[in-house]
């Protein structure tokens, strides 16, 4: 090699390397190099202006050369790579522009774009390396380089060349086109929201579920926010999932379905509308509360202003799921008593049935989510008057199946009288043998049933009304007993009564319970008074109203509260009501159901009152407050 204005070879040579290695050392401390992790492949070429004003502006130490990396030049494979490497990264810049473009920004340059091989001086210098000086960083060689010649750290080189071509750069994050809209609680799409809405009572558990919604970033929330520019899916649905966050409906798999059958039912069958799965999602504890109430209205035309002390008493925190009503000596205007119920009770209960024997009337309310549970409803009447054609005398019947649990409801009026015991013990036994119940639906379990008495052929039953058992005393030796400030221990009054002597010889009711009795008797009153029997005939105070219950499993009926509605005073009985906690047990699909069906018509009539009602009230108040009256003295 020649040296340029008479200097030697070796002289030359020295001052260029240490020059060479202060530009590698200045390059190794630049810690933003991306350049850094390729191999070192040369130095590059210095012009001969710049070599000589070093020449004249500094002095150096001459050092014996260091042996070169030897590499080849760029062969025609390397060029056509180059070109195609070129070609790739317009490709995937130009993707990332392109609204239709649907897979991931981020990943699909990363996989597609190949890594530079060997680094230049621009790239040792500078932060990021640039597509247009790749082929100059290539064809840059180092200082001294021997063409022809090859070795083992060529080779080395040229296939770690080749590894790198197929490996991933490195590039800067993508940021949305536009600002991300505010994340929604409810991810799903109008029409799945509209299906699963929640009630308002349910706002505890949208506040529940909403800590588990987490947005996610990364290519994923690039790749949404592109599907969302490009019109491909709406702002209110999710990307991940369609299925509701907040539905209260547990989620169906279409092979459950295809295998779901109403005809034929089994107790452990999976799927069954009747068994165990479904009744212990309504029911976890499998019992459910029942209320019973009974009044001898007296053919009173005038009802209670409000029901509301009757149906829904304060003592339990929440309202019962199933409501039966037997009246004896009900009012004319059997409809308008049904109305005044439905608008008591509110929407969120429904008439199951109702039905009617003479001046004897029951119904049966329940809550509306449950009447797809309950078979068909059936009722029986039977008269125990000696001419049939009287009704004012007897019982009333009504049954069904609810689940696997069979329910018998009968409410009745015996005969009247101090000292017609017997008589009404005859009353006793012709309902039971004469009641035909159950007539379609079949017996849940017929082995234990007897054809002579309709209580054993259902595994709860109910029997309340007014049964005209009366106190074995006289009227003055019983309002001694009641001056006595009994409070709730009624025993001294409940040692006279006829009823619990029967039932204790086991002659009338047979197997049946009754609560523990802590309220006064509910006849006789005078209509609208607090007071007993005033008039001439100066009738003993009983307890005639009652309410018995009898089961086929022991315990299965737990009586909650037993008592009497004193501040309904429209007749001479108070009316008795009971609330109980009854087991269920699980059922099977072959029985005929109800199919949902319930007095639509009661419903739509009572609701319409009731808010009638409501915004009658809140006018008054609006009035009393806007109404004030000056006074000038």
């Amino acid at each position: 090699m020649n040296a340029p204005n008479g200097l030697s070879g070796s002289h030359m040579d020295g001052r260029v390397l240490q020059e060479h290695q202060a530009m590698r050392k200045e390059a190794g401390d630049s810690a933003a190099s991306p350049a850094e992790d390729h191999p070192d492949t040369g130095s590059s070429r210095f012009p001969q202006g710049e070599i000589k004003a070093g020449l004249q502006t500094m002095l150096f130490t001459p050092k014996p050369p260091q042996q070169p990396r030897l590499e080849r030049a760029a062969s025609l494979d390397e060029q056509s790579w180059r070109r195609r490497r070129r070609r790739l990264l317009k490709t995937s810049q130009e993707s990332l522009t392109d609204p239709n473009e649907t897979s991931s920004s981020n990943g699909s340059l990363q996989e597609a774009s190949p890594s530079p091989p060997v680094r230049s001086r621009g790239a040792s210098l500078g932060n990021h390396w640039h597509p247009g000086s790749l082929q100059d960083a290539t064809e840059t060689s180092s200082f001294g380089k021997s063409k022809g010649s090859s070795s083992d750290s060529e080779k080395e080189a040229f296939e770690q060349g080749k590894a790198l071509s197929s490996g991933k750069p490195r590039l800067p994050q993508i940021a949305p086109p536009r600002a991300l809209p505010p994340m929604d609680l409810n991810v799903v799409s109008h029409a799945l929201r509209t299906a699963h809405r929640i009630d308002s009572d349910c706002t505890d558990y949208r506040r529940c579920s909403g800590s588990k919604l987490v947005r996610q970033s990364g290519s994923s929330l690039s790749n949404t926010t592109r599907l969302h520019g490009s019109g491909m899916v709406c702002d209110s649905c999710s990307t991940d999932s369609m299925k509701s966050s907040f539905s209260l409906l547990a989620p169906i798999r279409a092979k459950d379905v295809r295998s779901r059958s109403y005809l034929e039912g089994s107790l452990l069958a999976s799927g069954a509308l009747l068994g165990a799965e479904e009744l212990n999602r309504y029911f976890p504890d499998r019992t459910i509360g029942i209320f019973v109430a009974t009044w001898n209205m007296q053919g009173q035309k005038e009802l209670p202003e409000n029901l509301d002390d009757l149906l829904l008493p304060t003592d339990p925190d929440y309202a019962q799921d199933m409501y039966i009503i037997g009246v004896q000596e009900g009012c004319p205007d059997r409809r308008e008593w049904e109305i005044r119920l439905q608008e008591t009770l509110g929407p969120h209960y429904v008439m199951l049935f109702s039905a009617a024997h003479g001046v004897l009337y029951m119904s049966v309310f329940i809550r509306r989510d449950l009447i797809w549970f309950c078979s068909e409803v059936e009722y029986s009447t039977v008269t125990t008057r000696i001419v049939s054609q009287i009704k004012t005398k007897g019982a009333l019947g009504i049954s069904f199946t609810f689940f696997g649990t069979s329910f018998l409801f009968i409410t009745s009026h015996f005969t009247s009288g101090d000292s017609k015991v017997y008589e009404r013990m005859l009353d006793y036994n012709k309902i039971i043998q004469a009641l035909a119940l159950p007539k379609n639906v079949p017996d849940t379990n017929p082995y234990r049933s007897s054809p002579s008495d309709v209580t054993t052929r259902f595994d709860d039953v109910f029997w309340f009304g007014d049964f005209n058992f009366r106190l074995n005393q006289d009227r003055e030796a019983v309002n001694l007993i009641l001056n006595q400030n009994l409070e709730m221990d009624m025993s001294k009054l409940l040692q006279y009564d006829q009823l619990l002597k029967e039932m204790k010889n086991g002659s009338v009711f047979k197997g049946f319970q009754e609560a523990a009795i802590h309220f006064q008797p509910s006849y006789k009153f005078d209509i609208g008074q607090d007071c007993y029997d005033t008039t001439s005939k100066q009738r003993t105070p009983s307890y005639t109203d009652r309410v018995m219950y009898r089961s086929r499993h022991k315990n299965d009926i737990h009586a909650v509260k037993y008592s009497s509605c004193p501040v309904i005073r429209t007749s001479d009985h108070r009316p008795v009501y009971g609330l109980f906690r009854v087991k269920l047990r699980p059922g099977r699909d072959n029985i005929p159901l109800a199919a949902g069906q319930f007095d639509r018509e009661l419903y739509l009539i009572g609701i319409k009152r009731r808010i009638t009602r409501d915004l009658k009230k809140r006018q008054e108040l609006k009035d009393q407050k806007s109404s004030t009256v000056c006074t000038v003295s």
